[in-house]
């Protein structure tokens, strides 16, 4: 096992990671921002080095800064956490060749599962069921384009091979508007991604967001810890995530599961993985794999047992799953809302001094969370300032226990999106499950204030 660790992150997921350290008797380096001098975590840390001013490009991005850190620190492995570097296929390969352990997948499987039309056809040749669309990235002759289009049938989606977040994609409903959306999509994908490549996919109407937790290590072992609902999003950012999903039969759930680890075995994967599916009329179609932990992780960890990142951890140190696919057994249910800074209805960003902070307690309640009264929210980075996550025996009993911590939580001296998650707990259609992506678009529009 490692002895020591530089977590390569900021915020919530910095703090995860130096907790799972800890516990498992390991030595965290935390590396920060000027921004983030007062940070918990930092403070927290075994030995903690600055590596840069606020901005990301010159710190969280910084690939030499904290390889050099690695090294003069003696670590011997770096956690990248979600975001940032965590899924360049450069800076695991930077890693592996100054002779630490990237904890994560390999650069090759990065690369593949990175780039949305490699990843597609590695799912396709692993039986994963994919949705209809161009073979791989859409040609230059616009006559070939149309010709696909029409064999997948309006609407289509041309989306950013290279893309990610939410970024790089637009809905086409007539073949009038085909071509110029291509173009433009090419034009935004070579400046945001550097990778001009576009591919195209059915636009599925109304889906859900189903997504599948794996596993895997070196030994090619691999299993699926279940499957989460994140189909809450608006402008495809995740804001509530639960486990197991609602209404969908365990069969189906369990189909799917068993492809996604077979594909891991077949692709050589190795660490902690998401397989995310777009679910309508009870077909499952693959859209993309994140390669690092995903911010609902929590989720699955309360309703399998399983600590996710301690897992991540023991697989790059080069140790076997301790269990099999029938040792994995899900209990009870559990719901995430992502905590942001932020107008919550208007989504403008609120950073700045936190006056006072009250997290819940309780039977079955868990806060991730690096804030505390006195902290001031940096406006560098991402809004999200934390998770607070329950555990019910029941789906009900999860809700009940969500609406009872949002009433005891307590954010003053900066906006926060709490008051947008007590309304939806308690909104009838959340409240039945099941909703699609586009719910809580609609419902925004509706509840405009």
């Amino acid at each position: 096992m490692f002895k020591k660790i530089l977590i390569a992150n900021r915020g919530e997921i910095a703090l995860r990671i130096q907790r799972a350290c800890r516990e498992m008797g390991i030595q965290s380096v935390i590396v920060y921002s000027e921004a983030d001098r007062e940070a918990k975590y930092v403070k927290l840390a075994d030995e903690a080095v600055c590596i840069g001013p606020a901005s990301s490009a010159q710190s969280y991005l910084n690939m030499p800064a904290i390889i050099s850190t690695a090294e003069v620190t003696d670590a011997e492995a770096i956690h990248p956490g979600y975001g940032f570097l965590s899924e360049n296929a450069d800076f695991a390969e930077r890693v592996e060749r100054s002779g630490f352990v990237f904890i994560g997948p390999s650069p090759e499987s990065i690369r593949i599962m990175g780039d949305k039309v490699s990843a597609k056809q590695a799912m396709i040749r692993s039986g994963v069921p994919c949705v209809p669309g161009s073979e791989g990235a859409l040609p230059e002759d616009p006559k070939e384009i149309v010709r696909i289009a029409r064999s997948v049938g309006y609407p289509v989606i041309i989306k950013a091979a290279g893309g990610g977040g939410g970024r790089g994609m637009r809905v086409v409903h007539t073949e009038a508007a085909l071509l110029n959306a291509v173009l433009t999509t090419r034009a935004e994908a070579g400046a945001a991604f550097g990778n001009p490549s576009v591919y195209m996919e059915k636009f599925l109407e109304n889906p859900r967001h189903i997504e599948i937790q794996i596993l895997a290590d070196t030994f090619k072992n691999a299993v699926w810890l279940g499957e989460r609902d994140c189909s809450m999003q608006r402008r495809h950012q995740k804001i509530i995530e639960e486990a197991p999903a609602p209404g969908i039969p365990r069969r189906v759930i369990e189909r799917i599961g068993d492809r996604c680890a077979a594909a891991c075995k077949k692709i050589g994967y190795r660490g902690a993985g998401t397989f995310e599916f777009l679910y309508e009329n009870g077909e499952f179609f693959f859209i993309e794999m994140n390669t690092r932990v995903q911010v609902e992780h929590p989720v699955t960890e309360l309703v399998t047992g399983i600590d996710i990142v301690q897992m991540q951890i023991r697989v790059a140190a080069g140790e076997k799953l301790p269990f099999a696919q029938r040792n994995i057994t899900m209990r009870g249910h559990a719901i995430e809302c992502r905590v942001n800074a932020e107008d919550p209805y208007k989504f403008t960003p609120s950073p700045g001094k936190i006056t006072m902070w009250h997290p819940p307690g309780g039977p079955g309640v868990r806060v991730d969370s690096h804030i505390y009264t006195n902290y001031f929210v940096p406006p560098n980075y991402d809004s999200m300032v934390g998770k607070i996550i329950v555990h019910g025996d029941t789906r009900e009993q999860a809700l009940a226990r969500m609406r009872g911590a949002l009433q005891e939580t307590v954010v003053e001296g900066i906006q926060t999106n709490i008051p947008l998650h007590r309304e939806l707990m308690v909104d009838a259609k959340f409240v039945e499950g099941g909703t699609s992506i586009h719910y809580l678009e609609g419902w925004l529009q509706q509840h405009r204030r």
